[in-house]
């Protein structure tokens, strides 16, 4: 990490003309070794994508027996060498050693997520143009604004692992906010086309859409939590507090995510895949709060034994609820075959520590003549949705036969479990080569052995007892934590145009008009009303300014060659008093109105996705609109069309709002692919 850089203008003191450097992309570092074999594989699966699509073309094209059998044999070799560069990319996901905190710890290790790869992006002639045509203003004089732009952009591909990454990654996304209300307009694309990568496939995706490139930029700020999360100290409580915290705020910009762009055309930002990442860094927290409680040891107590039962079974059941979520469709086809099974790794090792924790309360402790009977009762009660038939609890405490063949039950249950984890972890290559996680699993089965070795008697096989399933409480309820964008202070790159409120894409207006005003007994002809910029207001028609061509409504944009586009009715005012009797100069611009027409949305099929969902582009099409009908209901947002499916065989068109457009369904195959780069899916 760098210290700030300074602003091309001049050097101030540190403040909204500052913004942070991201990580130097050629340091040595294991995580950015993770990054540059996640760019070079995603250029691999690219050309492998490529060559499968122009296979797939020629197959459909030749009629030749002999040509086709070869183009077979291609796809063939294209197929596996996909699968294999997809199973590299899943394996740089589970890399998840090189993320955690370099103390020796004795945990099983979190799962972050890794950054979205992007493509450089120029904005240098599409804005210069934009500023030109739209704003008639001089392009040069913010070309300083534009590379800082492009700067902040380039940083925050390679953001610090810490706040200060956090922080840079919000306010390129807030610049982002000032950059769509200034540059693009919803009627037509200004020229830069976003390309960015799926961080589980490698596929990428190119839109000229700026919301491509904000739902990027939000996800890698909650991948980005996730990594501070897994680099926490786990040996600490503060370090716990801050993992916490972490996960709950990256579980908060995933489902803000989700729930701000709904129509994302890659996977991993589809709704599906996010509310399983939200899950999965909510079961993550859930499993940092339980070792922050038995951070400073469990002690062998009854009651302690009872909670500590209960929140353990709450994190055995999250990671449950979350391997569920990965092996439903469509997530399952594209989430880390190793994510699915550590969760059911974790699923059972926190269900038999569960277990474990029972039968030790059970074996341990029994009933003395001092003790709380109805209270050990009703704590015992809460562990069981029901219990054994022909035991009931009272008794079961009382009798020391039944207590002991019940805690024997829960430790048998436990080893069953043990071994279960033991098993998915042996089968996962990926998995098995984690050290610290053969560790764990290990030590915790020992102990389970011991515990049951402790408790063995000749009659064991008389012992037909059950254990009844363990039910989950926790007092630390773990909750996504949204996003607080507020905190983060950004001042527009562009602040020189002029109020955004006035001067955006959406508005169009005259090319400012200069008039000549010559005082007239002191009067101007016309009172002044508005903020920032200020309009004429009362003009009088027969005032020299209205026959200089001033009109009622234009806004003033300079007075005496010094820009006014900021100033108010009263420092507006006090400029134009103050050059006395001369002659002053002023400019002014005229709001055009803007037709209404109706937009005709199109989504985007990014390639190697069999659904998808997409981000909305807006087109107007105002030579098919006929002002004087009434536009039929909109169709459903995810209902497929055929509109222009010959001029591009990669897009997909919904149902725009024009009548008579004609539907039919086909499915395409994966990974379709388009013939160059600068394509849209």
């Amino acid at each position: 990490m760098t210290d700030a850089l300074l602003p091309r203008q001049a050097a101030e003191p540190a403040g909204d003309g500052y913004f942070r450097k991201g990580c130097n992309p050629l340091a040595e570092t294991g995580r950015s070794k993770l990054q540059n074999q996640r760019a070079v594989l995603n250029q691999q699966i690219l050309r492998a994508v490529r060559m499968r699509a122009g296979a797939e073309n020629l197959l459909r094209a030749t009629t030749n027996n002999k040509v086709r059998e070869q183009v077979l044999l291609e796809l063939s070799f294209v197929n596996s060498d996909l699968q294999i560069l997809k199973e590299e990319l899943e394996g740089l996901n589970i890399s998840v050693e090189v993320y955690q905190n370099a103390e020796e710890t004795f945990s099983i290790p979190l799962v972050p997520l890794g950054l979205k790869e992007t493509k450089d992006v120029d904005f240098t002639l599409p804005l210069k143009d934009f500023i030109q045509e739209h704003y008639s203003q001089d392009s040069s004089e913010y070309e300083d604004e534009i590379a800082d732009l492009m700067d902040l952009r380039q940083a925050c591909r390679t953001p610090s692992r810490d706040e200060a990454g956090i922080e840079m990654l919000i306010s390129y996304f807030l610049q982002l906010g000032y950059v769509e209300n200034r540059f693009f307009p919803p009627t037509r694309h200004i020229g830069v086309l976003f390309t960015w990568y799926d961080s589980f496939t490698g596929v990428p995706v190119c839109q000229q859409n700026l919301l491509l490139e904000k739902a990027s930029v939000l996800f890698n700020i909650g991948a980005l939590y996730t990594q501070i999360g897994t680099r926490c100290n786990r040996q600490t409580r503060a370090g716990l507090e801050n993992a916490v915290d972490a996960f709950q705020k990256a579980a908060g910009v995933l489902s803000y995510l989700k729930e701000t762009f709904t129509h994302t055309p890659s996977y991993d930002m589809s709704p599906a895949m996010l509310s399983v990442l939200v899950k999965m860094m909510l079961a993550q927290a859930q499993e940092c709060v339980f070792e922050q409680i038995g951070l400073s040891g469990i002690r062998n107590e009854f009651f302690t034994l009872v909670k500590m039962t209960q929140e353990v079974a709450k994190v055995g059941e999250v990671y449950m609820q979350v391997n569920t979520a990965m092996n439903q469709e469509p997530v399952k086809e594209n989430i880390p075959y190793s994510w699915s099974k550590l969760a059911q790794i974790k699923s059972d090792h926190y269900k038999a520590l569960a277990h474990y924790f029972t039968a030790t309360l059970l074996c341990d402790h029994e009933l003395q003549p001092g003790d709380d009977e109805d209270q050990q009762e009703k704590a015992l009660s809460q562990l069981y949705d029901c219990v054994p038939e022909g035991l009931m609890l009272l008794d079961v405490l009382k009798d020391k036969v039944q207590r002991k063949q019940l805690g024997k039950a829960h430790v048998r249950k436990a080893i069953v479990h043990h071994e279960e984890a033991l098993r998915v972890c042996g089968l996962c290559k990926k998995l098995r080569n984690i050290e610290v996680l053969q560790e764990v699993l290990t030590a915790a089965h020992k102990r389970s052995l011991l515990k049951y070795a402790q408790q063995e008697t000749e009659d064991d096989f008389l012992s037909l007892i059950q254990a009844p399933d363990i039910l989950s409480k926790t007092e630390h309820k773990i909750e996504t934590i949204a996003p607080q964008f507020s905190k983060v202070k950004v001042k527009d790159f562009f602040h020189k145009l002029g109020p955004l409120t006035v001067f955006s894409a959406k508005q169009r207006w005259t090319a400012p008009r200069t008039i000549c005003l010559h005082h007239e007994a002191g009067e101007l002809g016309f009172s002044l009303k508005g903020g920032s910029p200020v309009q004429i207001y009362c003009l009088d028609p027969a005032c020299p300014a209205a026959s200089a061509g001033l009109k009622e409504g234009d806004y003033i944009v300079s007075v005496g060659g010094v820009d006014c586009k900021w100033l108010g009715v009263s420092e507006v005012l006090e400029k134009l008093r103050s050059v006395g009797k001369q002659p002053v100069e002023m400019e002014v611009i005229s709001c055009q109105d803007t037709a209404a027409s109706l937009h005709s949305k199109s989504a985007t099929y990014s390639m190697g996705m069999q659904k998808t969902y997409s981000l909305i582009c807006l087109a107007m099409d105002e030579d098919k609109i006929d002002q004087t009908k009434k536009a039929p209901l909109k169709l459903p947002f995810l209902s497929w069309g055929t509109k222009n499916r010959q001029k591009a065989a990669s897009t997909l068109c919904l149902p725009s709002a024009v009548a008579g457009s004609s539907q039919t369904k086909k499915k395409l195959s994966p990974f379709t692919l388009f013939n160059t780069e600068s394509s849209l899916y």
